[in-house]
């Protein structure tokens, strides 16, 4: 059905979940080095659709670049998966799987501020208690008591037909990205 008839006839067509991801990409893509998982050949599991890389490096000096105030370096590396329903073994295969490449690739040092490890699942479906889950996940890692920055996970899961969003408590900003991308809903 055309999309402008269902327009007047007032019928939703659903986004299927590669149109979702190849939405959420091409948002993404001015912002992040996207790396396709078909292309790299890293991760044998076809779930994982892509790994996105941001890095920002800030600095202040005065008069000349060699007397530097100060500067700091932040990066965050998102996940995103395909699948089509989400239980606990996967969720947690993937979470485990996000989490441990993500700490390969942070960059600790003197002046590294903050890193964010988002797993991003897009699903159809998914099991109560991995919305639990999801909502209780807490990793979070400090290094050299703060000073060398700090690691946290943001985890968010779009439930494509009920067009919702979950996520834990430091996953908020990401979850709002999603909501406005896909759903072009902003927040109140």
């Amino acid at each position: 059905m055309p999309l402008l008839w269902a327009f007047f006839v007032g019928i939703k067509e659903e986004m299927t979940r590669i149109e979702a991801i190849n939405c959420l990409l091409n948002n993404y893509s001015a912002f992040y080095n996207i790396y396709k998982n078909e292309e790299t050949k890293e991760y044998d599991d076809p779930a994982l659709i892509a790994r996105c890389e941001f890095y920002e490096n800030s600095k202040k000096y005065v008069i000349s670049q060699k007397a530097e105030l100060w500067h700091s370096d932040c990066e965050e590396f998102l996940y995103l998966y395909h699948v089509p329903h989400l239980d606990m073994t996967a969720y947690q295969k993937y979470l485990d799987y996000a989490h441990q490449d993500g700490t390969a690739r942070m960059h600790i040092q003197p002046g590294h501020m903050y890193t964010y490890i988002s797993p991003v699942f897009v699903c159809d479906s998914m099991d109560k208690d991995v919305k639990k889950a999801i909502k209780k996940c807490r990793i979070y890692k400090s290094f050299k008591f703060g000073l060398h920055g700090w690691m946290d996970v943001h985890v968010s899961a779009v439930i494509l037909p009920e067009e919702k969003v979950i996520y834990n408590s430091s996953g908020h900003t990401t979850a709002s990205v999603i909501r406005k991308v896909l759903f072009h809903i902003k927040k109140k």
